[in-house]
């Protein structure tokens, strides 16, 4: 019986109608549970999703904890002592939570609730295959990922450092410097690296505006840089998953 259930709700939904149903109704249930997170009000419709939201994350979080065993390589009770201190088991508790605001209209004026519930859109990635995809995209390309995001924050600091202290044109509705203080220049630099760009702080100076054009091209290829790693590896993780289940 637990071997059925530990089928249903781990394993690949394309082998298992159940298991496909299973997720599609998990895959529901969470974004039905964020809708009230898009209104302040509160009302009778909120609490009856929440009620029945929270029932089907108490089932599923307590089904994977009594079907432990079998995804865990260990034997005996230890997988049950460990899962509850797993990432996933510790996201699945941390998305109940917000119910208890419910149960005591006390705690419903407590902002963290509304804001645990958005937690509630990482249990997406357990149920949603490309999501799946792309995670182990991110773990396999993992040190290249970062390589990138480290070139990309020292080029944001080093042309913050030069935007800093060349521009010194004075804002004349204000009277201050247009990059007053380094957090200035870093937000800047972070805004033109990501070709952003919202254009409330910027160079006037000639040599300013040089700085400004050069940051903007870097930014272009810097930021087309990881999008060629994730989907050259997005590619392969597919067809190597594509190849793995033709083999079995």
């Amino acid at each position: 019986m637990r071997k059925k259930i530990f089928e249903i709700i781990e394993l690949d939904e394309n082998d298992n109608l159940i298991s496909k149903i299973y997720d599609r109704l998990m895959q529901v249930a969470i974004v039905i549970s964020i809708i009230p997170l898009m209104f302040h009000s509160h009302n009778n419709i909120f609490t009856t999703i929440e009620y029945v939201v929270t029932f089907l994350f108490i089932v599923d979080y307590l089904l994977r904890w009594a079907t432990a065993d079998f995804r865990s390589k260990r034997k005996g009770i230890k997988p049950f002592v460990v899962y509850p201190f797993t990432i996933i088991a510790i996201i699945d508790i941390v998305t109940i939570l917000p119910a208890i605001s419910y149960v005591n209209s006390s705690l419903r004026v407590l902002r963290i609730w509304r804001l645990l519930r958005i937690l509630r859109v990482a249990k997406v990635f357990k149920y949603y295959e490309p999501l799946q995809v792309v995670i182990e995209v991110f773990r396999k390309k993992a040190s290249v990922l970062l390589t990138v995001v480290g070139f990309a924050l020292f080029y944001i600091f080093i042309t913050a450092l030069f935007m800093f202290n060349i521009e010194q044109s004075v804002n004349p509705e204000t009277g201050e410097l247009f990059f007053d203080n380094f957090f200035d220049a870093l937000y800047w630099s972070t805004c033109t690296l990501t070709t952003v760009g919202y254009g409330d702080i910027y160079p006037i100076s000639d040599i300013g505006r040089v700085v400004s054009m050069i940051s903007a091209f870097v930014g272009i290829a810097i930021i087309a840089l990881p999008s060629g790693i994730i989907t050259a590896g997005y590619m392969e993780e597919v067809k190597e998953r594509k190849n793995g289940k033709a083999n079995t």
